[in-house]
């Protein structure tokens, strides 16, 4: 959890209401108008929840943001870029998204990899509202 927080940011969900309300106020809405946000990664083998990957309007962006999150021990065998680039194409054939943005803070190079990997390019150092990090902006 600590590499989670350190990544993606402390988002204060200490329990599971808080997890309940965040999912609720945040990707319920973005699902309801767009068709698609934040997906569940789930292992084929035995059903494990092992991370998450998502494309979401994000407030100071201006390309929707894909985005993913992993729990440490499954970082490193390909998952975040298997389920990451087949959503990418998920959204590009079903919904029409054809370019997408990421960004992750500067000392995130396995994030910058993969951003890298799946296609995207850096552009620019930005900060996002409610955000005190300058972030490394990519675009397709």
């Amino acid at each position: 959890m600590p590499s989670f927080i350190k990544n993606i940011g402390d988002r204060k969900l200490k329990t599971k209401e808080d997890a309940e309300t965040y999912n609720t106020k945040r990707f319920l809405p973005q699902f309801q108008k767009l068709g698609f946000g934040n997906y569940v990664v789930i292992l084929k083998e035995d059903g494990s929840k092992i991370g998450a990957v998502g494309i979401f309007e994000r407030d100071g962006l201006d390309v929707l943001d894909i985005g993913f999150s992993f729990f440490e021990k499954y970082g490193g065998k390909g998952y975040a870029y298997e389920s990451a680039s087949r959503l990418k194409e998920a959204a590009a054939l079903d919904f029409g998204v054809k370019k997408l943005s990421a960004i992750t803070t500067t000392d995130n190079f396995s994030s910058q990899k993969l951003i890298e990997k799946l296609g995207l390019k850096f552009q620019k150092m930005v900060r996002i509202p409610d955000d005190e990090k300058e972030l490394r902006y990519y675009e397709n």
